[in-house]
């Protein structure tokens, strides 16, 4: 399964669109780019490997696996970037400003729902991450 992630990037967070197939799963929020510092930037455009993670910070979560530089990628639940990450990707309903969104929980709980049958199959799971410019 490929995931598509089409970014828009600005000073103050990173927006995007997450599509499969030709479908908009949920929009997405991201910290702004900056040359993929840790903690401060969102992560460089690429192909990368999702996998499937519990924790009980997060709960049923996405890892975002071998990100250049990068550990401890996920996608997980937050509704505005600047105050709430530390490079991670956060589904959100809507899009209410520069990096920030609402209802990311129910975002994420549909997008994990989503990919349930692939990770249940153990099929690979893919998320492209480019410009929407």
């Amino acid at each position: 399964m490929e995931l598509v992630l089409i970014r828009t990037y600005l000073l103050e967070g990173t927006n995007g669109q997450l599509i499969v197939d030709g479908q908009k799963i949920c929009s997405t929020i991201e910290l702004p780019w900056k040359d993929n510092q840790r903690q401060i930037s969102c992560i460089p455009e690429g192909r990368y490997r999702l996998a499937k993670r519990y924790t009980p910070r997060f709960g049923y979560h996405i890892i975002i696996r071998d990100v250049p530089n990068r550990s401890n990628i996920l996608i997980h639940a937050f509704n505005d970037a600047l105050a709430e990450s530390k490079g991670c990707i956060a589904p959100v309903t809507t899009i209410t400003g520069r990096g920030r969104g609402i209802f990311s929980r129910f975002a994420l709980a549909r997008l994990v729902r989503f990919l349930d049958p692939a990770f249940a199959e153990c099929k690979p799971v893919y998320l492209t991450i480019k410009s929407g410019i």
